[in-house]
């Protein structure tokens, strides 16, 4: 459904950013992910559980596929309230709140069921709360799936063998680090541009999980996957502050519980997505380099740590990394 300049104009004015009295409508959220991805489908989920708990009186109107515009775009416009929701991926919030550059972190997380614990526990509710100075209410964390190195020139067994290889990057400071501690030559492009540089030797390589090497159709230029996990960062369901605020605490403790729903919904789809993709590409051909022994990957990375750390944010690494694994 198109959003239409008259309905932004609503949203203005329900925020209070015109003056006007509020209007009763669907809370508004954005997504650039498409219509049936897990992240879209949990805050679906949301949507009905808050109709359900509300007898009809609160729902959620999603805008899927960057309807609405860029995550930094309508980032910046859900923290002055002109949308409602808006899931988001980290790195757009790094500059603003720098607790969310830790679950970014290479090797952070020993596996995806460690990550889910701290993120539901009091790590993720400290990330979140870091939010709210800037806007933004912290509502709960989605999975992005475990990143990976996956090149055109052959398996990757240790950081020795990423040595001269030109890795896409993200438009990221973090992830050249990364990359460039690993020994490798960074090199940040859109993600549009990966499957053809790749085919024309513009880049050795990519990283990415398993759903998007699949989707993308990477694997045909680059088949060589090798499973260093190295990133296990989460997304972020936020909402804007200044709607937040003219809640009654009633409704807010049914957003916050529908949102809390919906997160075992998202896992289940993305675990199943995780799996499927895996298993396509697998039959296709790849060649898979399973790695167990990640100590020597970490050990490489371990100055990006000591760039992007102050003394608190290294209190947080060492929160989780006592934490136990086990199912969030």
């Amino acid at each position: 459904m198109p959003f239409t300049r008259r309905e932004f104009a609503l949203g203005l004015a329900g925020s209070g950013l015109l003056g006007c009295t509020p209007v009763e409508r669907p809370l508004w959220s954005a997504d650039t992910h498409p219509r049936d991805y897990p992240t879209v489908l949990a805050q679906e989920h949301m949507a009905g559980r808050l109709r359900e708990m509300s007898g009809g009186r609160l729902d959620i109107r999603v805008y899927p596929g960057g309807q609405l515009g860029a995550e930094r775009d309508t980032l910046e416009i859900t923290m002055f309230g002109g949308l409602d929701l808006n899931r988001v991926n980290l790195a757009p919030l790094n500059p603003i709140a720098p607790a969310t550059l830790v679950p970014a972190l290479p090797f952070l997380f020993r596996s995806i069921a460690h990550m889910r614990r701290a993120m539901d526990g009091a790590p993720g509710r400290k990330i979140l709360a870091s939010l709210e100075a800037h806007g933004l209410k912290g509502l709960c964390f989605y999975d992005s799936g475990a990143r990976s190195f996956y090149n055109t020139r052959g398996p990757i067994h240790l950081p020795e063998d990423m040595a001269g290889l030109k890795i896409r990057v993200q438009n990221s400071d973090l992830y050249v680090a990364l990359v460039e501690a690993l020994g490798a030559d960074a090199t940040p492009m859109s993600f549009g541009e990966v499957y053809q540089a790749l085919v024309q030797g513009v880049i050795d390589g990519a990283e990415n999980n398993w759903p998007s090497y699949d989707s993308t159709r990477h694997f045909e230029a680059a088949p060589y996957y090798s499973t260093t996990e190295h990133v296990m960062a989460p997304e972020v369901l936020v909402m804007s502050m200044r709607r937040w605020r003219r809640l009654p605490d009633e409704d807010r403790a049914l957003i916050e519980q529908a949102a809390r729903e919906s997160v075992p919904v998202m896992r289940a789809l993305w675990d199943a997505r995780v799996e499927a993709a895996r298993e396509r590409v697998v039959a296709a051909g790849i060649t898979l380099t399973t790695i167990s022994d990640k100590r020597p990957f970490q050990a490489r990375v371990a100055p990006v740590y000591e760039q992007y750390l102050n003394p608190s944010l290294l209190e947080l690494v060492d929160e989780i990394a006592a934490m136990e694994d086990g199912d969030g």
